[in-house]
């Protein structure tokens, strides 16, 4: 894994990480329903941030390195299997939505 994706993807992880550790602790407290969701909600965006920076750093080393290697239809055929189970993505980004 490149080093800058390497280092996005695990400070986004170890924030996840504390981030589910808070909203397990308001499950604990009973605390508002519509609050818990929206927390959850933004620790999906978080995620899928995660794999929008893996499948990066995936499509500059692998997915080059197969092409640059005569195995395109191989490459492809995987990353369509990956975009299967990651469809955000291929979608817009959170930012995106909101421009």
């Amino acid at each position: 894994m490149q080093p800058d994706h390497k280092t996005s993807a695990l400070n986004r992880l170890k924030t996840v990480r504390g981030h589910l550790d808070g909203v397990i602790a308001m499950v604990e407290d009973d605390r508002y329903c519509p609050e818990i969701m929206k927390q959850v909600s933004a620790l999906q965006g978080s995620l899928e941030k995660v794999n929008r920076v893996l499948l990066e750093n995936h499509v500059e080393t692998c997915v080059l390195h197969a092409v640059a290697e005569g195995r395109t239809a191989q490459i492809v055929d995987e990353l369509m299997e990956t975009l299967r189970y990651t469809p955000v993505a291929t979608g817009p980004t959170h930012e995106e939505t909101h421009d």
